[in-house]
């Protein structure tokens, strides 16, 4: 719902995600990095490979980022739902091994704990200021499908959505429901291809160097269960990710015209990308405040002016 007198927030994001590859984990902490920023906000993340310990480890990233707040702007964090498939059983993924220790906690214990995806998402976009969100999608197309036969959705996401920006994996995994998103997504589409990613590889140093302040970080400790180290990490859900939130910065080009477009790479904005990558992959969290009004800011400093008048030492 929209207020009066309410500044327009950063841009939501809602991330469709099979997490399941290690570019899918960069691209999830890349989100957090811009809403430190506040640059971005995670309206939705939901995990279409249905692997309940992905969905954990969704749940215990976001908790890692929340750490730095505390007191009472603690109070008013509210951890945003997972959406979760179908609740599979708990896969044999390393990306996932260490979910559920004391050092990453997680408030789900099972599906239950998780929400609908295509039902989420639905829910996250109506939330959204109108053209203020936008959806990555680096896995199955499936429940992007699933939300297309809801009543009125289409409407929806014509008003909210500026941007749906799609890997090259979310268009073979589910190539039925990749035609259906392709062929009845009302609004503009960028698909991210293969070559993108391998073009512009994550540095495996970057995880000792840059993630080094936290020794439990969830990220840098997938990225090392993920393949022997060091390895260099294809990088094409991060490259959505970027797109999508900076459109217009110039990082990437887009080809043709038209309403599905592909995502080009400036060879002379690669050493760019990839800075921009660590900066917000690595970004530490940091304390985040609680909702506000712009008007009551207006009121609180006026009020902090009169105090100082009457009492200069203040």
């Amino acid at each position: 719902m929209q207020f009066p007198g309410t500044a327009k927030p950063p841009v939501g994001i809602v991330f469709d995600t099979a997490m399941a590859r290690i570019d899918d984990v960069l691209a999830l902490a890349m989100l957090h990095g811009f809403g430190g920023k506040d640059q971005a906000r995670t309206a939705a993340v939901a995990v279409s490979s249905g692997d309940l310990r992905a969905a954990q480890f969704c749940d215990a990233v976001a908790h890692f980022y929340a750490s730095a707040t505390t007191g009472p702007a603690a109070m008013f964090m509210h951890f945003t739902p997972i959406g979760l498939a179908d609740g599979k059983p708990a896969g044999e993924s390393p990306l996932f091994s260490k979910i559920g220790d004391p050092a990453h906690p997680t408030g789900i214990k099972s599906i239950n704990d998780t929400a609908d995806p295509s039902t989420l998402i639905r829910n996250a976009l109506t939330a959204q200021y109108d053209q203020n969100a936008a959806v990555v999608l680096s896995g199955p197309a499936t429940d992007l499908a699933n939300l297309l036969d809801m009543y009125g959705v289409k409407d929806w996401i014509t008003r909210k959505v500026r941007l749906l920006c799609v890997t090259e994996s979310g268009t073979q995994a589910d190539a039925a429901a990749a035609r259906k998103v392709f062929a009845g997504w009302p609004t503009p589409i960028v698909t991210v291809g293969r070559e993108i990613g391998e073009a512009l590889l994550f540095p495996g140093d970057s995880i000792e160097k840059d993630f080094a302040y936290s020794t439990t970080h969830p990220i840098a400790e997938a990225y090392r269960a993920y393949r022997h180290m060091p390895y260099d990490a294809p990088s094409a859900a991060m490259a959505a990710m970027l797109y999508t939130v900076h459109p217009s910065d110039g990082y990437f080009t887009l080809s043709g015209s038209g309403n599905i477009r592909s995502l080009l790479l400036d060879p002379a904005q690669k050493e760019r990308i990839i800075r921009t990558y660590i900066e917000l992959a690595s970004a530490k969290p940091v304390p985040r405040k609680p909702p506000h009004r712009p008007d009551q800011d207006k009121k609180d400093d006026e009020k902090k002016d009169d105090e100082k008048k009457k009492d200069p030492a203040k």
